[in-house]
């Protein structure tokens, strides 16, 4: 009898440690948000005040709320340019159906439907007309507020602070404003959808290999559709809360407010061209964008700079994601070294 071979010895898969498994994106600007914090709270004596900590919150929740559903968009390797004009609409929606002496309970569905309405028609002309995302919602962002300036022909639509609808704009708990609760509660609800559903696994899975995943039998069209859908509806309630906040509805409200969402997701660490999402640095990034406007407004630098740097952060955040894995290899030999 021939001798037999031995076995081969069994190889383990080496569990990846706590520094592979960490987005490097989202830790680099934990540090930018601490630089940020540090800066402006010796600049500016008020900055780290609970008042202005406060105002900040509420400064921020706008743009959070549809971070959080932006999240999913661009992490299905989508992108969405219509929510600062569905913001707008909505928000002239809510002021034009409460002069009209609509409820404030069927106003707030209205302004959700209508929310949902513009994210379903992105969703159904990308997902299964196959027009590129990026097409669709430039159009959608010409045509939503076309419509909304056309309805109020320019004018902003006063609210009556005495209704309900008013009231949320102006409610505080513990000393921050329902609009940065609410928030906080979006940020709870997407986490919990992106990192523990199916649901979130599938809008990872298409943005990196979305063949794989229609071939395992997901309809990956639906997938992508119900994340333009989220955005829109994220938007709905943002415009709703727009109105509530400022006591009335205006066409030309969240000008450029696509660019501010879209540079917190990207800032944050979830990949620009899909397959990597990240919640909590969306949080992070509203925060970045929000501090940076309110901390240059503190020390009385003109409000036209505010976008100039806004749109250099996010050129940087950019370059950041795409070379992420790059800066990570450097960290990793630095790291190295002083062991």
């Amino acid at each position: 009898m021939s001798a037999q071979a031995p076995p081969a010895p069994t190889v383990l898969a080496e569990t990846p440690g706590l520094w592979e498994r960490t987005n490097k994106a989202t830790l680099a600007m934990v540090g930018v948000t601490a630089a940020l914090f540090a800066v402006f709270g010796v600049s500016a004596d008020n900055f780290l005040t609970f008042d202005n900590m406060s105002n900040l919150a509420t400064q921020v929740a706008i743009t959070l709320i549809v971070a959080v559903a932006m999240t999913f968009v661009i992490t299905t390797g989508q992108i969405d340019l219509s929510v600062g004009s569905t913001v707008a609409f909505v928000a002239v929606l809510t002021a034009e159906l409460l002069k009209a002496g609509w409820d404030s309970s069927i106003v707030i569905v209205a302004a959700l439907a209508a929310g949902l309405f513009w994210g379903a028609v992105n969703g159904w002309l990308s997902a299964y007309q196959n027009i590129p995302p990026f097409i669709v919602t430039l159009a959608a962002m010409s045509v939503i507020r076309g419509v909304a300036q056309l309805w109020t022909e320019g004018f902003s639509v006063p609210i009556d602070r005495r209704l309900f609808i008013a009231k949320i704009g102006e409610a505080e708990f513990l000393g921050f404003s329902a609009l940065a609760w609410i928030a906080l509660a979006f940020v709870v609800a997407g986490w919990v959808l992106l990192a523990k559903t199916r649901f979130g696994n599938y809008v990872n899975g298409i943005g990196s290999q979305e063949e794989s995943v229609r071939r395992a039998g997901v309809n990956t069209r639906r997938i992508k559709m119900i994340a333009l859908m989220l955005a829109g509806m994220a938007a709905g309630v943002a415009g709703l809360l727009t109105a509530a906040r400022l006591g009335s509805g205006s066409a030309n409200s969240a000008q450029a407010f696509e660019l501010t969402v879209i540079a917190a997701v990207v800032l944050g660490g979830t990949d620009l061209f899909g397959g990597r999402g990240t919640m909590v640095g969306s949080l992070i990034g509203a925060v970045i964008t929000g501090v940076i406007a309110n901390g240059l407004t503190l020390l009385g630098v003109s409000p036209f700079l505010t976008p100039i740097v806004t749109g250099l952060v996010l050129v940087t955040a950019i370059w950041i994601n795409l070379r992420g894995r790059s800066i990570a290899d450097l960290a990793s030999r630095m790291v190295g070294r002083t062991r």
